[in-house]
C-alpha cells in the first residue's frame, strides 16, 4: 500500500464524516444560536434551557436525514471492503 493510497483513504473518510456529521451540527448550532438570542432577550440564564430542543432538533434531523447519513455511510463501507483485495496485494 502506497503513501499516496493511505492519504486517499484518509481523505475519503474525513469527507464521509464531516457529510454525517454536518446535518446534525448545524442543526444544533442554529437552534443554539435562537435559544441564545431569546434568552438574551428576555435575560433568562438557565443553561438547561437549550438542552431539550437540541434534543429534538437531533432526533428530527435523524429521522428526516437518516436514511441518507445510512446509504452514504454503508456505501463508503461496502467501498472500502471492495478495495481491501487490491489494497493487500
Amino acid at each position: 500500500m502506497t503513501p499516496e493510497t493511505v492519504i486517499t483513504l484518509g481523505r475519503q473518510a474525513m469527507e464521509v464524516t464531516v457529510l454525517l456529521s454536518a446535518p446534525l451540527l448545524l442543526s444544533t448550532l442554529v437552534v443554539g444560536l435562537v435559544i441564545a438570542m431569546f434568552q438574551a432577550a428576555t435575560q433568562i440564564n438557565e443553561m438547561t434551557l437549550t438542552f431539550i430542543p437540541k434534543l429534538v432538533t437531533v432526533a428530527i434531523v435523524l429521522m428526516v436525514a437518516g436514511g441518507w447519513l445510512l446509504k452514504v455511510l454503508v456505501t463508503f463501507t461496502l467501498r472500502l471492503f471492495h478495495s481491501i483485495p487490491g489494497l493487500v496485494g
